[in-house]
């Protein structure tokens, strides 16, 4: 019984060290987004508001994960009912900024290419890659 127990507590640690992470991940993405809108504003960058809704959306999939992570460690009911709130007031969220991205694509009047090469945060970096390859 005394195996089980350790083995227990060794899982709760492991889980809540992969929650911090999946979280962290989460922040960092947020604070790279809002970083990177303020400079789009200062600048007067075109669709900085859309890369801003789509970086909080992103960073709210991780918080939403790093929480689905923590129902595996919950006990009581209690802290079940409170996460299950947390997750459903995150997916709200979510669900209303893919919502508000949706809405200003339609409202800048761009075609499907121009939306493709929007630069977001995330893809900047993944499209300039993709460019190199091709050149070569």
């Amino acid at each position: 019984m005394e195996f089980f127990k350790s083995v227990s507590e060794v899982f709760d640690l492991i889980v809540n060290y992969l929650v911090l992470f999946v979280e962290l991940i989460g922040i960092v993405i947020l604070i790279y987004t809002v970083v990177l809108a303020v400079i789009g504003l200062i600048k007067r960058q075109p669709h900085t508001r859309l890369k801003l809704a789509e970086g909080i959306a992103l960073s709210l999939e991780f918080k939403m994960g790093g929480e689905l992570l923590r129902t595996v460690i919950v006990r009581e009911w209690n802290e079940l009912l409170i996460l299950g709130a947390i997750i459903l007031l995150r997916a709200a969220l979510t669900f209303l900024i893919q919502w508000e991205i949706k809405i200003e694509r339609k409202n800048g009047s761009l075609s499907d290419e121009q939306l493709h090469d929007i630069k977001t945060p995330l893809t900047q970096d993944l499209k300039s890659k993709k460019s190199d390859k091709e050149d070569m």
